[in-house]
C-alpha cells in the first residue's frame, strides 16, 4: 500500500516540490493564486453571459410582441442582466429628450401616449437616438468584456513564469553540482525534478485558462452581435414610427 501512495502522481509532486528551490516554489505558488482567480472568473464570466442570455431572450420576444417600439419601456417590465434592456432604456430616453426638443410634450410617451407624436421627428433627431443606441452597444460590450485581460494574460504568461522556475532550478542543481564536485544524475536529478515542477504548474494554469478564454469570447462576441442586431432592429422600428411617411 504504501508502495502504491509513492507512485501516485500527488506524491510525485508534492516531492518534486521539496526539492525545488526557493524561487521555484515562489513562482509555484504565484501560478496556483493565478490559477484560482482565473477559474474563479471564468465561473462568474459564465453564470453572466448565461444570465446574459436567458434575461435577453426574454425581453426580445416580449419587444418584438409589441405593436409599438416603446411599449414595453412604459410597462416598466425588468429584465436584470440583459444588456438589450439598457440600449433599449437608453434608446426611449434619447427619443423622449429628442420629442421635448420638437415641442412636443414628452409626458405623452412616458405616460402612455406612443402614437400621440408618430412622424414628428427630423433624420437629425434619429441620428441623435442612434448615437445612443450605438454608444450603449459599445458600453456594454467592454462591461462584457471586463476582466477578459486577465485571461489572456494567463495564457500568455503562465507558461513562460513555469519556464522561468525551470531554467533557474536547472541552473541551480548545475551550479550546487559543480560547487559539490558531484557529477552522478542521483545528484543532479531531485533538483532537476523540483525544477520542472514550475513547467507543470504553469501548463495546467494556461491551457484551462487558454480554453475559458476562446469560449467567454465567442459567448461575448455573440453576444455583441446580438446587442448591434437589436439595436438596427430597435431604430427602423423608431423611424418607421417617428419619421414623416
Amino acid at each position: 500500500m504504501a508502495a502504491f501512495l509513492a507512485n501516485l502522481p500527488v506524491a510525485g509532486i508534492a516531492y518534486a516540490l521539496r526539492q525545488s528551490n526557493t524561487a521555484g516554489k515562489v513562482i509555484v505558488a504565484l501560478l496556483i493564486m493565478g490559477s484560482i482567480f482565473a477559474w474563479t472568473l471564468m465561473v462568474t464570466k459564465i453564470r453572466e453571459l448565461r444570465l446574459a442570455k436567458r434575461s435577453s431572450r426574454r425581453f426580445l420576444a416580449s419587444y418584438r410582441n409589441e405593436a409599438h417600439p416603446v411599449a414595453l419601456f412604459l410597462k416598466r417590465q425588468k429584465y436584470p442582466g440583459s444588456p438589450l434592456q439598457e440600449i433599449y432604456n437608453k434608446a426611449c430616453m434619447a427619443l423622449g429628450a429628442a420629442l421635448e426638443a420638437r415641442g412636443a410634450n414628452p409626458d405623452d410617451l412616458f405616460m402612455g401616449g406612443v402614437g400621440a407624436h408618430e412622424g414628428t421627428l427630423s433624420d437629425t433627431q434619429i441620428s441623435a437616438v442612434r448615437n445612443v443606441a450605438e454608444r450603449t452597444v459599445a458600453d456594454e460590450a467592454m462591461l462584457l468584456e471586463n476582466s477578459m485581460g486577465f485571461l489572456a494574460t494567463a495564457v500568455t504568461t503562465a507558461p513562460f513564469l513555469g519556464l522561468l522556475g525551470t531554467v533557474w532550478g536547472v541552473m541551480d542543481s548545475f551550479g550546487g553540482m559543480a560547487s559539490g564536485g558531484g557529477s552522478t544524475l542521483s545528484a543532479v536529478a531531485p533538483g532537476i525534478s523540483g525544477a520542472l515542477l514550475t513547467t507543470v504548474v504553469g501548463l495546467c494554469v494556461a491551457l484551462p485558462s487558454a480554453i475559458g478564454y476562446n469560449m467567454l469570447s465567442d459567448s461575448i462576441r455573440r453576444m455583441v452581435v446580438e446587442m448591434d442586431n437589436f439595436s438596427q432592429e430597435m431604430l427602423s422600428d423608431v423611424e418607421r414610427h417617428y419619421l414623416p411617411q
